[in-house]
């Protein structure tokens, strides 16, 4: 069984966001926590700071009455609840205070102090009532300015992040423009924009490519173009010269040879205008059903023939018969019979029974002088699929590759499109169903 891996897809305005609103989030809990804490040690000294002076008064008041009796304001003598941490400082001699606190509610505030008589006066209240009251406030407007600060920095990362994401989608758009063919246009020119950052590096570097690639491309078709040019006269006079030679075998061969070369010298030539993008289609209206099957019996009388739906269609027959003659003799010479030519509207297959087409093929598409097949043990140039390739641009259609399965076989589907192309050669979008992508 196949595994298949899961991603999930975020773009970097969102990822932007919540790393500033997880950081501000980070920053603005830590912060609360700390001012939280300030603020009830605070308090907490406080209280204990009003309970020694309360403790102190009540104090003067029992000790000043004559004759002595009970304490005031809550106060107690030799108080059994009093901590241990008090009575360590009552038998040094020691007034003090404590702070006791509790599982469950408000910490209990303790002062005492040593008596002339040895006995501890002390007093004991809760921390409660206004304090708390306080405490909960901060505590609310703490939790408000955190969830303040999350959403607030949250819509600045996505301030920040879309700018970033646009400025990336419109160089991405300007690549992908520049992959289809469009040499003349600059990432750096589609960005725009006045800020200055990675983007504006990655565009540069990408128009710096793209000028390489370009000129290292054109000057690949200049030569190939010049090759063939300077080869086409030597070319024809060989012909011309294997036509003279006495009849037999030997003079078979050299006209076989010559013409082959000769082939193979206009295939290159017709590749070479092709990549030069100044071929324009001859448009004329035809029936694809009926005129696909006047070809096929002229160019492989043993190849089937169906006609699902006709359709009539705005090409240049020339440029078709061409690309339906590659894709015959394509699978005539690597394929097995029988090979099966279907119409269906705008959409003509070419099937075969063969082995079918390399993966290389099915990934890249044609390209010259690679074969077609995985078995051709280097038989061919390559150059009939990227010729039919070439042409199908021309006549605005799409030429794509896929293996039959399970029974095996090459198939060739080439898409016509509903509206011819224009005379300044731009094409209309062509959208396939998604099992022919």
């Amino acid at each position: 069984m196949k595994r298949r891996n899961f991603a999930v897809r975020t773009g970097v305005r969102w990822k932007i966001a919540i790393a500033i609103a997880g950081v501000g989030a980070l920053i603005a809990g830590a912060l609360s926590l700390v001012v939280h804490n300030a603020a009830r040690v605070s308090m907490l000294d406080n209280a204990r700071e009003v309970q020694m002076e309360r403790l102190v008064f009540a104090q003067r008041m029992y000790e000043s009455a004559k004759p002595k009796g009970e304490p005031k304001f809550g106060t107690k003598i030799n108080d059994p609840a009093l901590p241990p941490e008090l009575e360590a400082l009552m038998r040094n001699r020691h007034r003090g205070t404590f702070v006791e606190e509790r599982p469950s509610g408000a910490p209990d505030v303790w002062a005492a102090v040593p008596l002339a008589n040895g006995d501890v006066l002390s007093l004991r209240t809760q921390f409660a009532g206004r304090s708390t009251t306080i405490m909960k406030a901060l505590d609310q407007a703490l939790v408000a300015g955190s969830v303040s600060v999350v959403f607030g920095g949250c819509a600045l990362g996505v301030l920040i992040g879309g700018q970033l994401s646009r400025r990336l989608r419109k160089a991405a758009a300007a690549a992908g423009k520049v992959a289809q063919g469009n040499t003349d246009v600059r990432v750096r020119d589609a960005i725009g924009g006045r800020v200055r950052d990675e983007t504006d590096e990655l565009a540069r570097a990408v128009d710096a490519l793209t000028d390489a690639l370009n000129e290292r491309i054109q000057a690949e078709r200049r030569v190939t173009a010049d090759i063939a040019h300077e080869l086409r006269t030597p070319v024809t006079g060989l012909l011309t010269a294997a036509e003279l030679l006495p009849p037999g075998r030997p003079s078979e061969l050299v006209r076989d040879r010559a013409q082959a070369m000769r082939t193979l010298v206009e295939d290159v030539l017709e590749v070479a205008r092709l990549d030069s993008a100044s071929e324009r289609a001859e448009l004329q209206e035809i029936a694809l059903g009926e005129f696909v099957e006047r070809r096929v019996r002229a160019l492989d009388p043993e190849a089937e023939v169906r006609v699902v739906h006709e359709s009539w269609v705005n090409t240049d027959p020339r440029r078709l018969e061409r690309i339906l003659g590659n894709l015959l003799a394509n699978a005539a010479k690597h394929g097995k019979p029988p090979v099966e030519v279907t119409v269906e509207g705008r959409v003509l297959r070419v099937r075969d029974h063969g082995p079918g087409f390399p993966e290389a093929l099915l990934r890249e598409g044609p390209s010259r002088f690679r074969t077609g097949a995985s078995d051709r043990a280097g038989h061919g140039h390559g150059l009939g699929l990227t010729i039919a390739a070439g042409q199908a641009r021309v006549l605005g259609a799409r030429l794509t590759f896929r293996n039959a399965s399970p029974s095996g076989g090459a198939i060739a589907v080439l898409w016509l499109p509903e509206h011819a192309p224009t005379s300044t050669g731009s094409f209309p979008v062509l959208r396939l169903p998604p099992e022919e992508r």
